[in-house]
């Protein structure tokens, strides 16, 4: 039941994640919005009607700075989704077969995750002293975004990454001490340990 839990919030980020590295609502304006691998623009008033590009590659990213904040995300967001997929794996393979569910490493790659996305995020209004957000957004400059406004895109990827950043917080195994013993309770072994106590 633990794993399944934990499963739904990895795929869950996985997707949310996916969904704001694609929109181009991460900064705009009433006529116009980029963000890390798209934009759209449309007539004053009449937002249904947009025309949508997307950078199909680094080379057409307008910024260097820019570049490395996709090429961090995505890495990011990479990292995420092999975390999402290994952990489906286990909750759908044989016990016998993964004893060591949730090993200490996979909360490492959580934790590289949250990492590469939050550098990502950081490094990305850099590019908004780009020829580019200079001409969408006036008087851009770095970390100031002028006439442009924050967009849902950047807010929710700011919310996946504080959430990528707590899970492996909490899914520390819990440690107690009964009669002289410590046991250790792990959700993701689903298992006491006992462990005699070491005189000091």
């Amino acid at each position: 039941m633990v794993g399944s839990v934990w499963v739904a919030l990895g795929l869950s980020l996985t997707c949310i994640s996916a969904l704001s590295l694609l929109s181009p609502a991460w900064f705009q304006t009433p006529t116009f919005s980029f963000g890390v691998l798209s934009y759209c623009s449309w007539p004053q008033g009449d937002s249904w009607n947009q025309s949508c590009g997307i950078f199909r590659s680094l080379d057409d990213i307008p910024d260097f700075a820019w570049k490395v904040s996709a090429a961090l995300l995505l890495g990011g967001w990479l990292l995420v989704a092999f975390h999402a997929i290994l952990l489906l794996s286990w909750v759908l393979a044989p016990r016998e077969l993964c004893p060591r569910r949730g090993s200490g490493k996979m909360r490492g790659v959580q934790a590289a995750a949250a990492t590469t996305t939050i550098v990502g995020l950081l490094a990305f209004p850099i590019g908004l002293a780009s020829p580019f957000a200079k001409e969408a957004c006036g008087a851009s400059s770095v970390y100031r975004s002028g006439q442009c406004q924050l967009g849902w895109g950047y807010v929710t990827a700011i919310f996946n990454a504080v959430l990528a950043s707590i899970l492996p917080v909490i899914r520390w195994p819990r440690t107690t001490k009964v009669q002289g013993r410590t046991i250790r309770f792990s959700s993701d072994t689903e298992k006491i340990i006992l462990m005699p106590e070491v005189s000091k």
